[in-house]
């Protein structure tokens, strides 16, 4: 089974930093020194280093962006601001700019009282845990200024504009027109609200928005790729071709076909996959990935191969097998022919393209693969990492993957790498067995941590 190879770091999870505001890492004091160690770093490897940052629509996000940009001038590294934008804008935008790192200030699809800080390579990739190794290290050490070497800051004004007409170049050639085209857009009242109703406004589709009045902390909030209910309803009322759900920092997709059915990311993935001019050789998912993606791309004669739950994973197995697709079930999907980062808006476009070429629904392109039952629950804990020595839920599973074992199932607990929750996946061919031991390992899961 595969494991991410990560070192074992006090505060860098699978996506940067994250943690409640006013938390040990997300208070000013904390993200101040966060700011100087990763600016430290930088002036150690580059001369005259810059930066990028950007920020989504939690009401932290003003506070964060501040001591960040003060921990990082007082390292010597010059920061350009961005204002609100999406995720993937700040790695697309840290290579237009010619920075050395792009920053994003967000928790994703967490509620507003949650914020983290993203890095990312000159090269729009997440940055290498040795970097993140090298920061820790001088967390721990005081801060050090030199008042001859100060960085100065910026705010670049047409960050959006240039985005967009990123956005709009990755289909534009291939004469993509959607005037005849009704989409339903719920940008989750995060970073995309403005960014993703001019993206296919422009490109001639009548688009009607929901989420997208953010008030700071209503960010994902009953809306988005995590509650895709609200985006069904519309989809239904309105009549329209396809909904399309992003989450708060708008490097997620989750879609609803015409008869208002969620379409996510594993069957995203296998109609990018089977209905590309050039399918990919292989495609890579995770733990998470349903077997019914595994077997359908099987059929197709597209290898698949599975990694750790996390995009930076399925990023660095897509390097290493050479191939250019991937993603989780979540619609975090990675399409290396366009973009080095997930995006929600630049792979929607992608589905609409292929939508077009086809002439066929998106309903009726998902029909090729089906879904094994699947069950999802959460279980909140203050310590989740407990699970990996709890000798009573190591037995439970083993007892219920043996019950499994004859319905094509497999059962997958871990704690979250973004929030403090173990996740339970049960995963079979009879449906009830699935939800049941689901239930029942939540419930021992509730009781033991």
């Amino acid at each position: 089974m595969p494991k991410p190879a990560k070192l074992n770091l006090a505060y860098f999870g699978t996506d940067g930093i994250r943690g409640r505001v006013g938390s040990k890492v997300m208070d000013p004091e904390f993200i101040l020194k966060l700011g100087w160690a990763a600016g430290t770093v930088l002036t150690k490897h580059i001369d005259n280093p810059s930066v990028i940052i950007g920020k989504d629509t939690r009401l932290s996000g003003y506070l964060l962006e501040s001591v960040l940009e003060a921990g990082l001038t007082s390292a010597g590294v010059d920061v350009m601001m961005l204002g609100p934008v999406p995720t993937p804008a700040v790695a697309y935008l840290t290579k237009v700019f010619r920075a050395h790192t792009g920053i994003m200030i967000s928790a994703s699809h967490n509620p507003y009282y949650d914020n983290g800080i993203k890095f990312f390579t000159q090269q729009g990739t997440k940055i290498p845990d040795a970097w993140e190794l090298e920061i820790e290290d001088l967390l721990r050490q005081p801060m050090k200024i030199n008042p001859a070497r100060l960085g100065k800051v910026t705010r670049i004004d047409d960050a959006r504009g240039r985005y967009i007409e990123f956005c709009k170049g990755s289909v534009f050639n291939s004469s993509v027109s959607l005037l005849k085209t009704k989409i339903v857009i719920d940008c989750a009242n995060g970073a995309t609200y403005r960014v993703a109703p001019s993206v296919f406004q422009e490109l001639g589709a009548e688009v009607v928005v929901i989420g997208n009045q953010p008030n700071g902390m209503n960010i994902n909030e009953h809306c988005g790729s995590t509650h895709p209910e609200a985006l069904t309803q519309e989809v239904i009322k309105q009549r329209a071709d396809l909904g399309i759900a992003l989450d708060g920092d708008g490097d997620r997709l989750i879609m609803v076909d015409h008869l208002g059915q969620v379409v996510d990311g594993d069957e995203l993935l296998y109609v990018m996959a089977t209905n590309s001019h050039h399918k990919p050789r292989g495609v890579v998912g995770t733990l998470m990935s349903n077997l019914g993606l595994e077997l359908s791309l099987k059929r197709a004669k597209i290898a698949f191969t599975r990694t750790a739950v996390g995009d930076r994973y399925v990023a660095e197995m897509l390097r290493k097998r050479n191939w250019w697709l991937g993603g989780e079930p979540s619609g975090h999907l990675i399409n290396f022919q366009i973009s080095n980062a997930g995006d929600g808006i630049i792979n929607a476009l992608q589905i609409v393209k292929i939508l077009q070429d086809t002439g066929q629904p998106l309903h009726k392109l998902k029909l090729g693969m089906t879904k094994y039952p699947q069950v999802l629950i959460n279980v909140n804990c203050a310590h989740p990492e407990a699970l990996k020595t709890n000798r009573r839920i190591k037995s439970l599973v083993a007892k219920e993957s043996a019950k499994l074992a004859s319905h094509s199932g497999r059962i997958l607990l871990r704690p979250s790498g973004t929030e403090p929750v173990v996740r339970i996946m049960v995963e079979g061919s009879d449906a009830n067995l699935v939800t049941q031991i689901a239930e029942t390992l939540a419930e021992v899961v509730t009781k033991e941590l």
